[in-house]
């Protein structure tokens, strides 16, 4: 598939210039808000700032080699690795029932280190990619991408804009400055095929710039944070500091955390596919899972939250039209340079919420709406609206289910409710094995197959 026909700039074996590459590429690491689920995570351990900027600084790292292992070498597709939301509640608790500041980081990262192991073993022995071709054909594919999108919607908007701290009219008035100028530069991108290649691909870069330059005008940006960090600094807290320490429930725990990320995982895959218009092949559905295996083995090892394939990078590449691997390689260069440059981790975490709120709501939108342009090309029957319509209901009752409700089930429960993504993906397998119109799934499945080894040669 073409450029044009797909709608990308940059299609995944484009060679961008390394100049533009690497501006690109830092636009995608800011339109990431990958420091949060770490930043959280150190605030429910009760770290020192020391210890907190050490875990960030090695989330960044573990962003960075886990994004060239999927992009450069196993999944090879453009693939940003990030840190879910999904395992705060785990680590926290696990943290705490195993000695919290005296041995229980150690706990969390050898039980995140088996679960790594785990996931590579699926990967080698080729059972996933046998359990993806037979349970997610295009229309459940379609489904969980929607999903996806609809998921991350109530953390772009309540996160970032109306529970972040601060004055909650000033969030909303910085969130839409900086929506509406990313919304602006994109409709001049595409109403003035001149000025294409400016706005469109840079639209995120402007609207944070802007937003930002706003935020501040209004006294949101707190500038003592990059001033009082260190220039070069290296990541402090490893395993070689925590040690790993090894205990059954708690890695039972992290394989059922691994089950959630995976399906996470698979949603955010199906995703980039529609985007590029490239299907995955059977080869790149084990590898990608070994690359995910491996990405949270180094994490582990670095002392950080599991990395698994980003949520938002469809939505960002549909955005900007940039989905060259080039650039995801700049991103992940740009990682770990975050990791050891203090300064530019510390200002890239004064970026106000709201901010990433404005952008990250579109961004959230864009996804959505790719999922169900998949599903559009698709045979539509009676039982498709059902096998669609459900598991979007689902993901909303999860997404809205009273705190009460979540504290008083069962822990493992708790878990799976955590994931309103995992809640959609599994309810539409199920829905699709039991209503799923045979005939068409075989022919959405074979068409898939077909693309993929023509795609493979």
């Amino acid at each position: 598939m073409t450029n044009k026909e797909n709608g990308l700039l940059y299609g995944p074996e484009d060679k961008v210039s390394y100049f533009q590459s690497g501006l690109l590429g830092l636009q995608h690491v800011l339109a990431m808000d990958v420091y949060v689920p770490p930043l959280i995570m150190a605030g429910l351990l009760s770290m020192t700032l020391t210890q907190k900027t050490g875990f960030l600084q090695a989330a960044f790292l573990a962003c960075g080699v886990g994004t060239i292992i999927q992009t450069k070498f196993f999944l090879k597709m453009p693939i940003s690795q990030g840190p879910s939301f999904v395992p705060i509640g785990a680590v926290a608790g696990i943290y705490a029932a195993y000695g919290a500041a005296n041995g229980g980081m150690g706990t969390v990262l050898g039980s995140i280190a088996i679960g790594a192991l785990l996931l590579i073993g699926l990967g080698v022995s080729g059972i996933y990619q046998k359990i993806i071709n037979k349970l997610v054909p295009a229309l459940v594919g379609g489904t969980i991408i929607t999903c996806v999108g609809l998921s991350l919607l109530p953390s772009a908007l309540n996160d970032n804009i109306f529970k972040a701290g601060g004055n909650v009219d000033q969030n909303i008035e910085v969130a839409a400055v900086t929506g509406g100028t990313m919304l602006l530069a994109i409709i001049i991108g595409l109403r003035m095929p001149q000025f294409q290649k400016l706005f469109r691909v840079s639209s995120i870069v402007i609207a944070l710039t802007v937003g930002t330059i706003f935020a501040s005008s209004r006294g949101m940006v707190d500038w003592s944070v990059v001033a009082n960090a260190d220039w070069v600094s290296l990541p402090k807290f490893t395993a070689l500091h925590y040690g790993f320490h090894f205990s059954l429930p708690a890695i039972f725990t992290f394989v059922i955390i691994y089950m959630v990320l995976t399906t996470e995982t698979t949603g955010t895959w199906f995703a980039m596919s529609a985007i590029i218009g490239e299907p995955l092949s059977k080869k790149q559905w084990n590898r990608g899972i070994i690359g995910e295996g491996i990405s949270c083995l180094i994490a582990a090892f670095l002392g950080t939250t599991p990395m698994t394939g980003y949520s938002t990078n469809a939505g960002i590449v549909s955005i900007t039209g940039v989905a060259s691997k080039r650039v995801f390689i700049s991103a992940s260069i740009w990682f770990i340079i975050l990791g050891f440059f203090g300064k530019l981790s510390a200002f890239l975490s004064a970026v106000p919420a709201p901010v990433i709120g404005g952008i990250f709501a579109i961004i959230c939108v864009i996804i959505m709406l790719n999922g169900l342009n998949v599903i559009r090309r698709l045979n539509v029957t009676e039982s498709t609206t059902y096998i669609l319509g459900i598991p979007i209901v689902l993901t909303m009752g999860v997404i809205l289910l009273p705190t009460k409700v979540m504290d008083s089930a069962p822990q493992m429960i708790q878990y799976l409710l955590g994931s309103p993504i995992t809640v959609g993906a599994v309810s539409a397998i199920i829905l699709n094995l039991l209503m799923g119109d045979k005939r068409s799934s075989e022919i959405a499945t074979t068409s898939q197959s077909h693309e993929g080894v023509v795609e493979a040669k």
